[in-house]
């Protein structure tokens, strides 16, 4: 958790980075459509206005965008620590790797998200009324000023939500539980789009980071594991 904690001071730095560069973020924003347009894959205005002109729809989305990225996260964290304490260490790593690999990104790549372009729905805005947050992003009223608006590239709610699925679906035996794990990223990937808070290029984005940072995880284990004595190892059965 402290680790998490960090990490997103350090997401809050990025933005100070990207806030003079605004330009920039909507440019990039362009050129992702525009590859997604060359690959068939822009389909997020769509998405978008189909969601956001039904108000239970909206307003589901936008409360699961505000809200299941902060909270789902931590928890499957405790889980592991608690329940399955040998998982634990690698499945942190592969996280805080991940993460900081999208900071990586925003700070490289800033990208306006779709609902500041043309065209697009701002969804959270539209239904701010039903909600803590304010018209920017998901940041509670008046905190507006405090969150990165240029923080599409990658899109870390799908890579944590695809790290939480594939941490319980590993872990449980539990056959609702495996089945609401594998649910859990796909619902994501449908809020962030139809939110228009991020592009479909942004959720491949977010699962290559976790990828990459599984990874970077496995190559840290190994490492370790080779710097102790025979007698120190944990038996790979463990």
């Amino acid at each position: 958790m402290l680790l998490l904690l960090v990490v997103y001071l350090m997401y809050d730095g990025v933005r100070m980075l990207v806030a003079a560069g605004h330009g920039q973020a909507f440019a990039d924003a362009h050129h992702v459509l525009g590859v997604e347009r060359a690959l068939h894959l822009d389909h997020e205005r769509g998405v978008n206005h189909a969601v956001s002109a039904v108000p239970v729809l909206g307003v589901m989305m936008s409360y699961a965008y505000a809200t299941l990225h902060y909270v789902i996260t931590p928890v499957v964290l405790v889980w592991l620590w608690k329940k399955h304490p040998w998982q634990y260490a690698r499945a942190r790593t592969t996280l805080v790797a991940a993460t900081l690999l999208g900071l990586v990104g925003f700070s490289l790549f800033p990208t306006a998200p779709p609902r500041m372009l043309p065209g697009f729905v701002d969804t959270l805005a539209k239904y701010h009324e039903w909600g803590w947050w304010s018209g920017d992003a998901s940041a509670p009223k008046g905190l507006g000023g405090l969150t990165n608006e240029f923080a599409a590239m990658p899109s870390l709610h799908v890579g944590w939500a695809a790290w939480c699925g594939w941490q319980v679906a590993r872990n449980t035996t539990r056959r609702l539980l495996r089945i609401l794990a594998v649910a859990y990223p796909v619902f994501i990937f449908a809020v962030v789009v139809g939110t228009a808070n991020h592009y479909i290029a942004d959720a491949i984005a977010g699962l290559a980071v976790i990828v990459i940072g599984a990874g970077l995880a496995g190559a840290t284990d190994r490492i370790r594991l080779r710097g102790r004595s025979p007698a120190h190892r944990v038996p790979a059965s463990a």
